[in-house]
């Protein structure tokens, strides 16, 4: 599609519109001017005007809205919850035809009176030139208003619902980038990363450029230049356990029809205001076939994940008395936690790492949130997608951040491509993990005190 072209023609369409909108609004008295405000433009725009004056007030909106600063913003935003929901009255007597004649007819009328006017006017924001890329930054705005306001809760489900149709996997489009990829895209990637921080432009280089090394970002017609979601990859010789060999500059470069796995170490979403929306499954799928087309010589697809929600969980474990997790011996061990530097001490390290590993496996297979999803974020990622929880790395990573969400674990995630679409459907319907025996074994494991005859405590793991 020539975007160039069609940008072109809706900017001629927009001025167009706003010279239509010039000649209406001399006719309006200086007073009424002055006394329009952001929330009566919207109002106006759901009037029902014609397209090019419509999308020409969609682009002053939207400009007018960009010059807000908080407080204002989040007026807007009352104003989007209490005066553009649903027509009470149109609902009502849809209702009521519904109960006097059910059919299709009235039911659709239903429907539609049902659909809160925020949806309608999302739609014809969306219209002006830039509108999705805006639409997608107000959101943000909007996120940081929820964590005071949940009665704008209302308006950011209308926010989600949208998306999800516009940012559907069928309007997705992956490329690769490398260093040719224009300068733009490149400083984004860098300022994206959420994973593993990438420090200067010769650290991208090293994980792009190489012959082993891979990048995929998922673009939207919309926001051209923008990626969505972009993924890192490493081709290795084996499954890593550990991320410092896959980031570390003074590595050892392998020829791709050397490798025989492709580890996916660092996945990142790029657009706030697009969080919890979901693209779709299955996108690491698209990204491992890519790659399997390349080099066809791979035979295995993984992850070596973080594990961003372990430590606050093991905490609260540790903190409960009615735990039926940990034992008394695992507290005992896992009070190593508390030491300052205790991954760097090796008595406390070894102490610390089989009681850990027990409840790390028994939290990805057994912690659930009140829907019934792991508590894990990660995990919830790549079993939709697909994925087989394979492996647990202990101290996989002694970053600070990885400590203190994860206790420096990390997880292979396993991308089989002949279960990938078995795996989801047991995830989606039933919510099952899909996990290797060695983890499942792992997390049945249960440490019991035993009192020998001589009266000493010894620790058994079964």
């Amino acid at each position: 599609m020539n975007t160039s072209f069609f940008g072109e023609l809706l900017q001629s369409i927009t001025e167009r519109g706003r010279a239509l909108l010039d000649r209406t609004r001399e006719r309006r008295s200086s007073a009424e001017a002055r006394s329009a405000s952001l929330v009566e433009l919207c109002d106006e725009l759901l009037s029902g005007r014609g397209e090019a004056s419509g999308v020409a007030l969609a682009r002053e909106i939207l400009s007018y809205y960009a010059e807000l600063t908080s407080g204002p913003r989040i007026a807007f935003f009352e104003a989007l919850a209490h005066r553009f929901g649903p027509d009470h009255g149109k609902l009502d007597a849809a209702i009521a035809a519904w109960r006097a004649n059910p059919s299709d007819d009235t039911a659709t009328r239903v429907h539609r009176a049902a659909e809160p006017r925020r949806q309608e006017l999302l739609r014809r924001l969306n219209l002006a030139p830039g509108g999705t890329a805006a639409l997608v930054r107000m959101r943000e705005h909007l996120l940081d208003a929820l964590n005071r306001r949940s009665d704008l809760k209302v308006v950011d489900n209308d926010f989600v619902h949208m998306f999800s149709s516009w940012f559907n996997r069928g309007f997705l489009v992956l490329r690769r980038i490398d260093w040719s990829t224009p300068a733009s895209v490149l400083e984004k990637i860098i300022r994206y990363e959420a994973v593993h921080q990438i420090h200067d432009w010769n650290d991208l280089r090293h994980r792009i450029d190489p012959p082993d090394r891979r990048c995929y970002a998922f673009f939207h017609p919309a926001l051209i230049d923008d990626p969505l979601i972009f993924v890192e990859v490493a081709l290795t010789r084996e499954i890593p356990s550990a991320i410092a060999p896959i980031l570390t500059l003074q590595r050892e470069v392998i020829r791709p029809d050397k490798a025989s796995t492709a580890v996916f170490y660092s996945i990142s979403n790029c657009q706030r205001g697009l969080s919890g929306v979901s693209f779709g499954h299955f996108l690491i799928k698209q990204v491992a076939e890519e790659i399997a087309r390349e080099t066809p010589k791979l035979s295995t697809f993984v992850t070596l994940s973080p594990v961003p929600n372990f430590s606050q969980w093991l905490k609260r474990e540790r903190q409960s008395e009615a735990s039926e997790v940990l034992s008394a011996a695992d507290r005992t061990a896992l009070t190593g936690l508390d030491q300052s530097h205790w991954w760097q001490d090796e008595k406390v390290s070894e102490e610390v790492e089989e009681p850990l590993l027990r409840a790390a496996a028994w939290y990805f297979l057994h912690a659930k949130t009140r829907s019934g999803t792991p508590v894990d974020s990660v995990a919830r990622f790549h079993l939709g997608n697909g994925a087989r929880l394979e492996r647990l790395n202990w101290l996989a990573d002694s970053s600070e951040r990885a400590i203190d969400q994860g206790h420096g674990l990390m997880v292979n995630y396993l991308y089989d491509l002949d279960d990938i679409e078995k795996n989801h459907e047991a995830y989606a319907q039933q919510r099952t993990v899909v996990a290797s025996s060695a983890v499942t074994k792992l997390a049945r494991a249960k440490a019991r005190d035993l009192v020998p005859a001589n009266g000493d405590v010894t620790a058994v793991f079964l």
